[in-house]
């Protein structure tokens, strides 16, 4: 219960901080970091509903990422659809894809499991990168059309009508799996993380719940690429590789597996050290490498758990002194 409050206070007092920031600077590089951060966090999380709450590693969540943002680049840029359109309609194409690819890769397991989606990804990054009357190919896709106005808020490039954008959008991803992992889908989740054989002989439809977890998993992963999409007005192949996938797990482990609030820190934390990293990109394996091996090492949990950790111990009421026993009367 204290585990949750803090991780409950914690994420409040982000959105708190993330909701006045436009108030306090109007500088356009600070927002555009901001705003990456929040679609990335968005990837993350749902990264971390298969990953963290139903302990299956997807290593072709960038592709469904790729998927979600080429689906709302084409309908708006070559199809003229709306973005209000375009967005809702990518989303449920990414999830229905999820499902489609669940019915294959969950005929595997385990190690089995990651490695072909690590497959599937770099197929999906191979049709995208030739499929240049659809996608651009090599070339991208540039031209990709900001969402209209809303309610007199510009959403274009940097500034505070797309940030908030991002951020409800974030908020509502954070809200859709708080609800989740609260409910009985939530908790089959967990026991199948546990012990897979365990929660089938519990009665739990194993499979069924890892094509729900796979579905919001993948959703989120849209809705996240349709968002960057928008934004940046330019789409390559890039973004649905395997190194993408691997720098989404980065912000994943380093916020904390299986919490709420761990991978908006993570991914946090990491971007913002990107930028100050700008300087040094060649050297970034180098720096990161090292820290991410003391932070598994030290904090297996992430930062969201070591924090959790710190807390605790520091509540931790201290032993009361025993006194010496007296010794003998002679």
């Amino acid at each position: 219960m204290f585990t949750k409050t803090h991780s409950r206070a914690a994420l409040l007092v982000m959105l708190i901080v993330a909701a006045v920031i436009p108030f306090i600077t109007k500088n356009a590089y600070y927002l555009d970091v901001l705003i990456v951060a929040f679609i990335w966090s968005i990837a993350a999380t749902g990264m971390n509903v298969l990953l963290g709450f139903t302990g299956l590693l997807n290593l072709a969540h960038a592709a469904f990422f790729g998927i979600g943002a080429y689906a709302v680049g084409i309908l708006t840029f070559k199809q003229g659809w709306n973005f209000w359109l375009a967005l809702p309609v990518g989303v449920v194409i990414t999830a229905v894809l999820g499902y489609l690819f669940g019915l294959i890769a969950f005929r595997t397991r385990h190690d089995a499991f990651a490695i072909f989606t690590l497959a599937a990804g770099i197929i999906v990054t191979s049709i995208i990168q030739r499929w240049t009357d659809l996608t651009g190919g090599r070339d991208g896709l540039n031209g990709v059309p900001p969402p209209p106005p809303l309610l007199g808020l510009e959403l274009e490039g940097s500034s505070p009508g797309f940030y908030y954008l991002a951020l409800l959008a974030l908020i509502v991803a954070l809200y859709v799996v708080s609800v989740v992992v609260r409910s009985p889908t939530g908790r089959s989740f967990v026991a199948i993380r546990s012990n897979e054989d365990l929660a089938r002989a519990s009665g739990i439809n194993v499979y069924a719940h890892k094509q729900r977890a796979l579905m919001l998993s993948t959703a989120l992963a849209g809705l996240a690429g349709g968002l960057y999409a928008s934004y940046l007005g330019f789409l390559g192949y890039a973004i649905t590789s395997p190194n993408q996938t691997f720098q989404i797990l980065l912000f994943v482990i380093v916020g904390g597996i299986g919490t709420l609030t761990g991978p908006v820190i993570g991914t946090f934390v990491v971007t913002i050290a990107l930028q100050f990293l700008q300087g040094f990109q060649q050297y970034q394996l180098l720096i990161f490498g090292p820290l991410l091996v003391l932070l598994v090492l030290f904090a297996p949990h992430g930062l969201m758990g070591l924090w959790i950790r710190s807390t605790l111990k520091s509540r931790r009421p201290r032993a009361s002194a025993t006194p010496a026993p007296a010794g003998k009367e002679g």
